[in-house]
């Protein structure tokens, strides 16, 4: 692991360790403990059913794939996913093993890692509408105070940067240009990433762009479904929060881990968004923190399985 990402994690887990003492932990834990068992499995339950939302957008971009294969895109996203949320490094090795889980379910190697390049583009083209929404709706709430005007306007200068790095990102994977190809570099492996077989289902990917629009337009249902995971979150602690206020607190998140993708798990950094912005639609930080670590242990309880398992069938399959 690079000495970057070991000290990023570092510092992350010690801005969320004093964001919990200074917050406070007795008010934390009890925002947490309100929610129940019962309600922390609902919250789960929903949880993966947003990841089914997920695999179908990834599905969308396959001709030959069917409504039979919803199931193998669903847990090549969830493990692409726990990957990102648990393991020690940065998302981009979450998209390597769910590409490689897709493969174990008997995807071919090439189209397993085209495709999961082009459903991490067309997801982050309908983040840039859900951010651009989510800022939208963060204006018209909050222009009202005046104290709240210089943290829009960074929200919007912050969207703009974002935009054109993912423009680019986008045009140079089309174009399949030697930057492009450093970027691939990063995360597939190397007897993969020069083959004429993954170049071409690349192109066959990219030339469809209708596959292309259904994708992204179901991965922004996705965004707002996400959005749904805070209402509920809140509900269950016994407070309340309007959707429109859980769709722009999304959106914030949302830019924020893009702007922080080489800190792991975005640990601290999205302890420190929730306990920021939930005083500004009315509720404490506590219920913020409260909220982060409701995800952060669904994560673990659907994600430590789910890793378990896929690392069982890589074992098997390397013996055979």
């Amino acid at each position: 692991m690079k000495i970057g990402v070991i000290a990023a994690a570092l510092v992350g887990l010690a801005l969320f360790v004093w964001l919990l003492f200074h917050i406070g932990v007795e008010s934390v834990w009890q925002a947490v403990a309100a929610v129940g068992v019962g309600g922390f499995a609902l919250l789960t339950a929903a949880g993966l059913a947003v990841v089914g939302v997920l695999g179908s957008a990834w599905l969308a971009l396959i001709p030959q794939a069917g409504a039979r294969d919803f199931l193998t895109f669903a847990i090549g996203r969830q493990t692409r996913d726990s990957a990102g949320d648990i393991l020690p490094f940065s998302q981009l090795g979450g998209i390597v093993i769910g590409a490689r889980a897709v493969i174990l379910r008997g995807v071919s190697a090439p189209l397993a890692f085209a495709s999961a390049i082009v459903d991490v583009t067309t997801e982050l083209m309908a983040q840039i509408v859900f951010v651009l929404i989510g800022i939208a709706l963060c204006v018209v709430q909050l222009r009202a105070s005046a104290s709240t005007a210089p943290y829009v306007d960074g929200l919007i200068l912050g969207t703009l940067l974002l935009i054109p790095g993912i423009a680019a990102f986008v045009v140079l994977q089309q174009r399949g240009s030697k930057m492009a190809e450093g970027l691939a570099a990063r995360f597939l492996p190397a007897a993969l990433k020069h083959t004429a077989a993954f170049g071409e289902q690349m192109r066959a990917l990219y030339d469809s762009p209708a596959r292309l629009a259904v994708s992204s337009t179901i991965h922004l249902l996705s965004w707002i479904a996400a959005s749904g995971l805070i209402w509920l979150s809140v509900r269950l602690i016994g407070l309340h929060l309007d959707f429109f206020s859980c769709i722009a607190i999304e959106a914030v998140l949302a830019a924020l881990r893009s702007a922080t993708v080489f800190v792991p798990a975005a640990i601290g950094v999205q302890e420190a968004g929730y306990a920021a912005l939930m005083p500004l639609f009315g509720l404490g930080p506590e219920v913020g923190l409260a909220v982060s670590l409701l995800k952060r242990a669904r994560d673990i309880v659907v994600g430590v399985p789910v890793l378990l398992a896929w690392q069982a069938v890589e074992g098997r399959r390397a013996l055979t």
